[in-house]
């Protein structure tokens, strides 16, 4: 996803004033690495916030910054210094982390996430966080209570799995390797046995889940997946659309893996999202509603198009015939 973009950049230029004051002195290197961009794109963020300040904007009005070497400081925080507060959404989705992340055993210092949590639940406690549901689904509850008991007793399991990108459900026997939590979602990491190959698997897709009394026997040479990028990775076979996500639909940027997400006018995004069955994009794109269009490539437009075309007439004479 682009750093560069308004969605992403305003976040950081107000986050970063009160991270350097309280880091004097930092590498920029470090600065970088902690906000997850390019050195070269914290700079950029860095110039711009020396135009940045309270009107009037004289001496003393703006962001006054000090660089020495390879490290910045800042001198004038022009009203900056407070850090941003987590959003309601923010808030929930990090404490689900968390509380999930707590119970997985032997994974974790138990204590320092128990005080982490706490210390969230403080800090938000007056935006009304009390009153927001932050457990898991009960679905997804069982799922990962399963998961874990089949990695503490070493047992294989039997899972129902829907696979998003094919829009199809399959039952899979996997060996268990670990428990994830990646960017807020809870991940099963297992070799397949009908796949040959480790794979990832999203809790919340997991219709069905099983511990069986076979042991659980990853081959040696399993290696685990880096996340370190996210969980999600692209295979080049698969081509990309770009699409056009409406208001109301862009929770199609967070359910499904996108590689890009740009805003654009109107509170709308442009995605570009991998897809290996064109038939399923079709029906996702017209399941929306009018929520999304296909900006490329321009066949699979005109196959969302065509397929439309079809139900509307079918709608008008519903004896007609549906097929494209």
């Amino acid at each position: 996803m682009s750093t560069g973009g308004v969605t992403e950049r305003l976040p950081r230029l107000l986050s970063l004033v009160p991270y350097l004051l309280a880091r004097p002195g930092v590498l920029v290197a470090e600065v970088a690495a902690d906000f997850g961009v390019t050195e070269r794109q914290l700079r950029r963020d860095l110039e711009l916030l020396w135009m940045c300040g309270l009107p009037g904007y004289g001496p003393g009005d703006l962001v006054d910054l000090s660089f020495a070497g390879d490290t910045v400081s800042v001198i004038e925080d022009a009203g900056m210094r407070r850090p941003l507060r987590l959003t309601t959404a923010e808030a929930t989705a990090l404490l689900v982390a968390l509380r999930t992340l707590g119970e997985q055993p032997g994974v974790v210092d138990t204590g320092a996430v128990r005080r982490a949590t706490a210390k969230i639940e403080r800090a938000v406690g007056d935006a009304g966080l009390a009153g927001v549901a932050v457990d898991l689904s009960r679905a997804e509850e069982a799922v990962s209570a399963a998961v874990r008991r089949a990695l503490e007793d070493g047992r294989a399991l039997r899972i129902v799995y829907y696979t998003a990108g094919r829009d199809a459900v399959s039952q899979r026997v996997v060996d268990p390797m670990r428990l994830l939590i990646v960017e807020g979602r809870g991940y099963l990491e297992a070799w397949c046995r009908r796949a040959g190959g480790v794979r990832l698997f999203r809790l919340d897709r997991v219709e069905d889940v099983a511990v069986l009394d076979e042991p659980a026997e990853p081959p040696p040479d399993a290696e685990p997946a880096d996340v370190s990028d996210g969980a999600f990775r692209a295979r080049p076979e698969h081509p990309a659309a770009v699409l056009l996500l409406e208001p109301d639909a862009l929770w199609v940027s967070e359910y499904y893996p996108v590689e890009q997400a740009q805003e654009v006018e109107g509170g709308r995004l442009r995605v570009v999202l991998r897809y290996a069955d064109p038939a399923w994009l079709v029906r996702m794109v017209l399941g929306l509603g009018g929520g999304a269009r296909v900006l490329d490539p321009p066949e699979l437009a005109e196959a969302v198009a065509r397929r439309a075309r079809a139900a509307l007439a079918a709608a008008d004479d519903p004896a007609g015939d549906t097929r494209s």
